[in-house]
């Protein structure tokens, strides 16, 4: 009697078989019993945008290498596995997608039809990614597997939010966002882009209220966002300007009085030591508008065009 023995090893032909008899064996399963030591870990959950890439695969060999030897040590060892929704970057990867094949945007199909393919695009891809993570062989309890939009988490998010907010923990409040203008959506900091361009200053005078000939040369790297500001700071020990803090200037282009303040924020090494604070639309200048109880004026809309604000450039 003789057989054909492979020349190569055929993954396909024996991992998947031997990893379902594991499955059927509960052997990834944990059973929480008093008296023994446990040892759990999270996995960082991987959003359902897309397919998981090698740095999944790598750190997912980094949890399973862990967990099995604690298993192997006799720990009670669960490694919880779960998908996230990903919020934002979901919808603008789906709302991408109507508008290059049926030429649509959110607004044509309205909200109940958007979430319906929301939830399609969801399904689809934590499927194809729970394939993936038991293709490598994770050894994870995939009977305790979560969704970050099932109802489960669904319901530990409102009952929490609410219960920060009932004990004064979180309150609503005016702060600054990233602003989505094609989404029409705040967006979190993890999902920017950040790209570093050649910027430049510019300088602008500022007249000096009840002062002539004199001014304030303020230096910008944003001239666009100056029909906003709502003060000029400069550094408190810059005997340049001394004399002018508490006083007022006139800002160009709408002839509005705005208070000069003494602010750290103001760096007297750059440009000419005076900055423009536009409380409304920079990170650094909302601070520095808290710290002088300054107005915030928006003068976009939600698609960045200039509003009623802007005086006659709206």
């Amino acid at each position: 009697m003789t057989a054909d023995i492979p020349t190569q090893y055929d993954p396909a032909t024996t991992e998947k078989t031997i990893y379902q008899r594991w499955l059927d064996a509960g052997a990834f399963a944990a059973r929480p019993r008093e008296g023994e030591k446990p040892y759990v870990i999270m996995m960082p959950l991987p959003n359902v945008t897309g397919a998981l890439h090698m740095g999944h695969a790598m750190d997912g060999v980094m949890q399973d290498l862990l967990t099995r030897w604690h298993r192997m040590q006799g720990d009670n060892t669960l490694w919880m596995p779960g998908v996230d929704h990903a919020g934002i970057a979901t919808q603008a990867v789906v709302e991408k997608r109507l508008l290059e094949l049926e030429g649509k945007t959110r607004h044509d199909v309205g909200r109940a039809a958007l979430e319906e393919r929301i939830f399609k695009w969801s399904d689809r891809f934590r499927k194809r990614i729970v394939e993936q993570q038991q293709a490598m062989g994770l050894s994870c309890d995939w009977d305790r597997q979560r969704y970050t939009m099932d109802q489960v988490c669904r319901r530990a998010v409102l009952w929490t939010f609410f219960a920060l907010f009932r004990d004064g923990l979180i309150y609503r409040g005016d702060r600054l966002v990233n602003w989505d203008c094609h989404l029409q959506t705040a967006v979190s900091d993890d999902e920017i882009v950040r790209d570093t361009v050649q910027g430049s200053f510019w300088h602008l005078r500022y007249p000096v209220k009840d002062e002539a000939d004199r001014w304030v040369v303020v230096a910008t790297t944003r001239p666009e966002t100056m029909l906003g500001d709502t003060a000029v700071a400069v550094h408190p020990d810059d005997e340049r300007y001394r004399d002018l803090v508490g006083r007022s200037v006139i800002l160009p282009l709408l002839d509005r009085e705005i208070p000069v303040v003494a602010d750290p924020h103001a760096d007297p090494t750059k440009g000419s030591g005076a900055v423009k604070i536009t409380p409304a639309h920079d990170f650094n200048d909302f601070e520095v508008g808290n710290r002088q109880h300054l107005p915030r004026i928006n003068i976009f809309t939600e698609r960045a065009v200039l509003n009623e604000n802007a005086g006659p450039y709206q």
